[in-house]
């Protein structure tokens, strides 16, 4: 049997609207939301709902509460968490035009330590899966598919679940993003690259080579992601 996803709860609609109107502008960072009355009837919700909306957006970091004073919403980028980053990627139309750099820029500290430990601790489960992604085909929904493969299959082998749960987070958005990257044939041809140079230190279990490698190939990935956006590719 096929089961169908719940319907959504009428807190979670509402929590799902105030967070548009932040992004959008209706209710800045800095500014204070109106009362619970007028509030819950521009929704068109119970005050009972909107409590339970409003503590889960409370929770994630949108907004402050304090009894007896308006609420107040918080600089979200300065304030919030994982849970604030999980909606943005929801809303990409409210990601600044930095936000992919700044997400290599910590792909760049990450995934060479995560390689390195999953090297370490299973190197011939790395070699087997390298061994199939060498010949992915020449097209950029094959290599953004098989991207991911490898980089979730190399947290999930490092040993820490930590990474994984960060990488897991950004699913949609590193798909979304990789079939653009890998648009370009320059971008497959690095992967490829780097897919046969990860073999052979798997092979050669040179975790040290592997750890640098995926750094410098993390890095160029910066640089061939700009030249992606300067050839209008950029849509996320």
């Amino acid at each position: 049997m096929d089961w169908l996803p719940p319907p959504p709860r009428p807190a979670e609609i509402a929590e799902n609207r105030l967070i548009e109107a932040i992004l959008t502008g209706t209710f800045p960072p800095g500014s204070t939301l109106p009362n619970e009355r007028d509030l819950a009837a521009r929704l068109g919700i119970t005050r009972p709902t909107l409590r339970e909306a409003l503590q889960r957006l409370a929770r994630d970091g949108w907004i402050e509460i304090h009894h007896g004073k308006p609420t107040r919403v918080r600089d979200y980028w300065r304030e919030g968490n994982l849970n604030i980053l999980s909606a943005l990627i929801n809303h990409p139309e409210a990601l600044p035009p930095t936000f992919i750099p700044d997400l290599l820029q910590v792909r760049v500290l990450l995934t060479p330590a995560y390689c390195r430990l999953a090297f370490e601790r299973a190197r011939g489960e790395v070699e087997a899966l390298l061994e199939t992604l060498c010949g992915v085909p020449d097209e950029a929904d094959a290599f953004a598919s098989a991207d991911w493969q490898l980089h979730h299959t190399l947290t999930v082998l490092s040993g820490n679940p930590v990474f994984t749960l960060i990488l897991n987070g950004f699913r949609e958005l590193y798909l979304s993003m990789a079939r653009r990257y890998f648009a370009r044939a320059a971008a497959r041809a690095r992967s490829r690259a780097y897919y046969e140079g990860l073999l052979e230190y798997a092979r050669q279990n040179q975790p040290d080579a592997a750890e640098a490698l995926t750094r410098a190939v993390m890095l160029e990935s910066i640089r061939l992601w700009e030249a992606t956006v300067r050839n209008g590719n950029s849509a996320l």
